[in-house]
Order: C-alpha cells, then structure tokens, then sequence
C-alpha cells in the first residue's frame, strides 16, 4: 500500500495558492503613482508657454477679440507682466476700445509700481479719439518733458500734427508733417499717410492766407462792400425747428389712420371702392334685387305702359294669382 501523505489540504492549498508579497506591494505602488501622477495640474510655468502660444496665433491670425480673452488669463496668472499688457492695450486700441484701453491704463497710473509710464503715448491717443485734446496735449507736453527732444519719437510728433490740425492750428500741423516727411521711408504706408495730411493742412494755410483774398477779389464791387455791414445769416437749425414745430398743428385736424393690420390685403384707402353695405342681407331682400325684380313684373302686365300708372294693380295681381295658386294646391290635397 501507498504511503499517505502527513500533509493537510488546507496546507496544501495555502501553500499553491499564495503569490510572493512582493509582487504586491510594487502594483499597489506603482498604481498610486499612476494615480498621482494623473491628478497633478500643469504648473504656472506650463501654462504661461501655452497661452502665449496662443496668443501669437490669435494675433497672426487676426482674432483680436479672443487674443484680449488669452490676455485675461496670462494676467490673472502674473497681474503685472509687461508683454502682456502691453499686447493688451495694443488689441484694444485696434478693435477701437478706447474707454476700456483708458480706464486700464488709468488703473495702471495707479499702481504702486508705476507701470503707466511705458504707456504714456498710449494714454495720449486714446485721449485724442476720445475727443479729449487738452488733457492729451498734456500727456505729449510731460513725454516731451521726460525726453527732453521729441525728434526721435515719431509716434509724438504725428500725434502732436493731428492734435493741432484738429484745434485749428494748420500752420503747426503743416511744419509738423514736414519733419515726418524728411525721415519717412519712400514708397511706405508711412509716406503716403503723411502726404495725404500734409496735402489737407496746406489747403488750409493757402486759403487762410492768400486764398480767401482772392476769393473776395472775384465778388462784385456791391457784395464786398456790404460784407461787413450785413448780418450773418440765421442758422438753419431754427428753420427746421420751426417747420418741425408747426407740423403737429396743421396735422391736428386730420383724422386717425386706421391701422396698417385692420386693412386687408389689396385695399387701398382712399382709391379702392367702399363694400356694399348690403351684403350682409339676403339677394331677396336686398334693394337692386327689389328694384329689378318689381321692373320685370312691371313690364310683362303693363304691355308697355308706364311704370307709375300700372305697377299698382300688376303686383295686385300677381299677388292674388299667387293666392289661387296656393289655394289650388290646398284643394288638391
């Protein structure tokens, strides 16, 4: 006979059916490592790299609108970064947001740090499309200030023109071009920009010169003299005012205009004819059926004699005709 065997079946199964502990413990570690790795977010540093990734994209590709969005975020991640604020303003100068572009730089001002003074001309532009020229001169009189000579600031000098254009001051505008004529590139965007203005402003010095002189000289004798006696003409704002002022009254009598949506489609008020007010009623009893019926009996009983002398006695007639008839069939039931 066999041997048995001492050993137990519990024993035996533990011993077939237990892994090695260490091959555990590393899939549990490297399972958490997995796990952390996954949940960890990107870094600042990554995520500055990626938005302003995008937002040379978006600039070249001309998205303004969401270049200023990518803006937002890279400054809520570092408030003061120079590129980005400055890529911001430049983005909202462009899409014509000179009242947001203001109220940054403002804030700006503001700072502890004093981060407005590279943005000194931006401020003063925004001011001149806002219609604001004294408190933009003002920002070119401290740039000019703080640079001693603006010979070398284009941006300026352009500004300082159009300003002065603007107030009247041709004679400035027109030297002012001049100096940007001298140092512009040929055949440039530029040039051609500065030539344009250049060529306006000289019309205005020409005129103011010499040219309503000669103006005045082409007047006859008798206007020219009575120029400076005669009084300047009202201003045509008061006409319309007043032509606008007098309509309401002649209109008063007018009645209402019905409404556009109670007329209905293809009636013209005023041309097309009014409905018959008739046509609610029967054909019979209506008056041209009256009327035409009674002109036929008429005709069949008179045997061509008028209508006053015979229409009596032949609608009589008809009537009683009409009673036999009814009679008859009475009868006949």
């Amino acid at each position: 006979m066999p041997a048995k065997s001492t050993m137990r079946p519990s024993t035996i199964r533990s011993s077939a059916k237990s892994p090695p502990e260490k091959s555990i413990s590393n899939k549990a570690t490297h399972s958490r490592q997995k796990v952390a790795h996954k949940k960890q977010p990107p870094s600042d540093v990554e995520r500055l790299k990626r938005l302003f990734t995008s937002l040379c994209a978006q600039v070249d590709g001309g998205h303004f609108a969401n270049a200023i969005k990518t803006c937002e975020k890279i400054l809520r991640i570092v408030p003061h970064d120079p590129d980005a604020l400055q890529t911001k303003i430049f983005l909202l100068l462009q899409t014509d947001q000179y009242v947001t572009a203001l109220s940054l730089l403002n804030d700006l001002s503001n700072a502890q740090d004093n981060l407005n003074k590279p943005f000194a001309y931006e401020k003063g532009y925004s001011l001149y499309r806002l219609h604001r020229e004294s408190d933009a001169m003002g920002v070119l009189n401290n740039i000019k200030a703080e640079a001693g000579s603006d010979e070398d600031n284009r941006g300026v000098i352009h500004l300082e023109a159009q300003l002065a254009y603007r107030e009247g001051e041709y004679q400035i505008a027109f030297d002012r071009y001049n100096t940007l004529l001298d140092t512009a590139e040929p055949h440039s965007d530029e040039q051609a920009d500065i030539l344009t203005n250049l060529s306006a402003a000289q019309a205005h010095v020409d005129f103011l010169t010499s040219g309503f002189l000669s103006a005045l000289s082409s007047l006859p004798s008798s206007v020219s003299e009575s120029l400076e006696s005669v009084p300047p003409p009202a201003p045509a704002v008061s006409t319309v005012i007043a032509q606008n002022l007098s309509v309401p009254s002649q209109s008063q009598p007018q009645g209402k205009k019905p409404r556009a949506r109670r007329i209905p489609k293809g009636i013209v008020v005023g041309v097309t004819p009014m409905p018959d007010p008739e046509r609610w009623l029967k054909k019979s009893e209506r008056t041209s059926y009256l009327h035409s019926h009674g002109k036929r009996k008429g005709r069949g009983a008179g045997g061509g004699a008028t209508q006053g002398i015979v229409e009596s006695p032949a609608i009589a007639g008809a009537t009683g005709a009409g009673g036999g008839s009814k009679g008859k069939k009475k009868g006949k039931k």
